[in-house]
């Protein structure tokens, strides 16, 4: 096995065409499936599926790319430093769900390391891509979350892409909303002192008051955003817990910019960690306890038996800092 092979399979892989990845390797076409199949032979595997659309990649031929990737990242460095005279940036990359607390948390990594010396990648995504992308080392660490209900689901999806789930921390299910919002208004009861919801009645009704927390019959009336998850739609991929819920109003957004532009055109909510971000954020919003037994369990993935970089380690000590934002 040679790094030219390495190269021939990481390009083939990047255009899905074995014609294409000729024309960009200034090779021909039998030339390079001659070098594919004497790989292949080699490593005892198949990497690609040749088909009528073109070529797909095989579950071995994943994990044998995000080797293949490293180490052809690792002789560009070596090469770029010591043969071409260039000093090359360090990589770091990190996935993750659509948690503003984990893109601050990048924030101030970047700030503290620098962007001269270093070049970084954030991909704010879907969950199904926040462990591909770790399966196959695009990003080092992949930050989300389990709960009682997508564990088991989730723990196999882990295994099968050798892939770890390390803790961060345990948090209770928040309502995110705007301050706003008919339910986000909350005073000291005059008699008893405790905390209580007051929904102001409409046009002219009578105000209603409940408890500090705020139940899912209360949010019947108001849409739940749920961010989409494109072609792996299952519950369990699912961002915000109790996704099998009947809700009578939903409405899937792909991107947290909109979901804050929701909550305050259509008194929208989305069910959260309740770390509140707001510098990022801005202080419009509020996260208010759901009535639930139901906790989540932040944490991240990252490939199983490989330590974290120095960056990673970083990263994953301000992460931890974040426990004590939970509300």
């Amino acid at each position: 096995m040679t790094l030219q092979q390495l190269r021939y399979a990481v390009t083939i892989a990047e255009h899905q065409s074995i014609n294409k990845a000729a024309q960009e390797l200034f090779i021909t076409q039998p030339s390079l499936s001659g070098a594919l199949k004497d790989l292949e032979e080699e490593l005892r595997i198949q990497i690609f599926v040749r088909t009528n659309r073109g070529i797909m990649i095989t579950p071995e031929g994943e994990e044998f790319l995000g080797y293949a990737r490293q180490m052809l990242e690792h002789y560009q460095l070596i090469e770029e430093r010591y043969v071409g005279g260039a000093q090359s940036k360090k990589k770091f990359s990190v996935s993750m769900q659509h948690y503003t607390f984990a893109v601050e948390a990048f924030i101030r990594m970047a700030k503290e390391f620098g962007m001269d010396e270093y070049e970084f990648a954030v991909y704010e995504t879907t969950t199904a891509e926040v462990i591909d992308n770790v399966k196959t080392q695009k990003s080092e660490v992949g930050v989300l979350y389990i709960n009682d209900f997508n564990e088991k689901v989730m723990q196999k999806l882990f295994k099968e892409a050798e892939l770890e789930f390390i803790s961060l921390f345990d948090c209770p299910i928040y309502v995110y909303m705007s301050k706003n919002h008919p339910l986000a208004s909350i005073r000291k009861d005059d008699k008893t002192g405790a905390d209580v919801i007051t929904e102001h009645g409409a046009e002219g009704g009578a105000d209603i008051e409940y408890d500090s927390k705020i139940s899912m019959e209360q949010l019947r009336d108001y849409p739940c955003l749920s961010f989409d998850q494109g072609s792996n739609n299952s519950f369990y991929f699912a961002e915000e817990v109790l996704s099998t819920y009947d809700y009578k109003q939903i409405i899937k957004a792909s991107d947290r910019a909109t979901f804050l532009n929701l909550m305050i055109g259509l008194n929208g909510y989305t069910l959260c960690s309740g770390i509140i971000c707001q510098e990022l954020n801005g202080d419009d919003y509020t996260a208010i306890p759901l009535n639930t037994k139901e906790r989540m369990t932040i944490g991240y993935i990252k490939k199983k038996n490989m330590p974290l970089s120095r960056l990673g380690e970083k990263y994953i000590s301000i992460l931890q800092e974040y426990e004590n934002h939970v509300l």
